[in-house]
């Protein structure tokens, strides 16, 4: 990274002084691709255009590293083939192919968005980015970004690893940095002919950036410390949805026998995921809908 300290201050010099240059565009761009060529990170995802495919890998993607996810698309591709298999089957079938990727609302998101885009839209998910955020589970940088992958359209969005390379480049030094910040740099640097493969290539240069540097998103306005995930309500509400997929209709007490080692408070977590959707009580017993 040392080569760069150069050119990371021309940045950072041309932005005080009120805008980035052609010529630093241009340079910004071939670091990014000259990486990309020689070190592009191949994933099932980018092999397709497919829009439900890209809508799975991007859902699978929040919050969850790329390793946990490449061991389960293609299992979850190949139960669900597509929007109306996903929105008949039972909750409790996506829920056992989801097991490992965490945050099971996710699943469930995905479910119920199946089931609107079948009855609302004739089976073929939006294109239009206002339409595809009232869908459960896609928020503005979902729906950019199934827009940019699916259709190579020249959205603007913001994840982790193509914040990482922003704040690296532009804010060097800099602390509590928003996107609000980065987002008109996003958009003087964007590829508007290949948006995908300019994504792509972000992204790869991100993942490289998180191991050879102190992770420049610590200097984000938006970055949050993961919580521990040992002794958490999270990991409380896996092992119930673990435990009840193994064994359907079990009663509390016979979870509480099961589960000896959960802490906290058991009736406050199966509320939870009640209203949630993830578990209905049928006759003093819990099973997955």
């Amino acid at each position: 990274m040392e080569k760069h300290k150069d050119i990371e201050s021309r940045f950072r010099y041309e932005l005080k002084s009120g805008g980035i240059s052609a010529t630093t565009i241009r340079l910004f761009k071939k670091i990014i691709n000259d990486h990309h060529r020689d070190n592009y990170r191949e994933m099932p995802w980018r092999r397709t255009r497919n829009p439900y495919r890209i809508l799975v890998s991007e859902i699978m993607l929040q919050q969850t590293q790329v390793d946990r996810v490449l061991k389960k698309y293609a299992e979850f591709i190949t139960t669900f083939p597509d929007l109306q298999a996903l929105a008949q089957a039972p909750l409790s079938k996506i829920l056992r192919v989801w097991q490992g990727l965490g945050y099971n609302r996710r699943a469930l998101s995905l479910k119920r968005l199946a089931v609107i885009v079948i009855q609302e839209y004739a089976g073929k998910l939006p294109a239009e980015p206002e339409k595809l955020v009232r869908l459960p589970g896609i928020g503005p940088y979902s729906a950019a970004a199934i827009c940019a992958f699916a259709d190579n359209r020249p959205r603007l969005f913001i994840e982790t690893n193509i914040r990482r390379v922003y704040i690296h480049f532009f804010f060097a030094g800099r602390r509590h940095v928003r996107d609000a910040e980065i987002l008109p740099i996003l958009e003087k640097t964007l590829d508007r002919k290949s948006p995908r493969d300019w994504y792509y290539a972000l992204m790869d240069y991100g993942a490289k950036l998180k191991r050879e540097v102190k992770n420049p998103n610590r200097r984000s306005a938006h970055y949050q410390k993961q919580a521990a995930f040992h002794g958490s309500t999270r990991q409380v509400r896996g092992l119930i949805l673990k435990t009840l997929l193994k064994s359907p209709g079990m009663t509390k007490p016979a979870l509480k026998k099961t589960l000896p080692t959960i802490s906290g408070d058991l009736d406050q977590v199966l509320d939870g995921l009640m209203k949630d959707g993830l578990l209905q009580r049928k006759k003093g017993s819990f099973i997955i809908p």
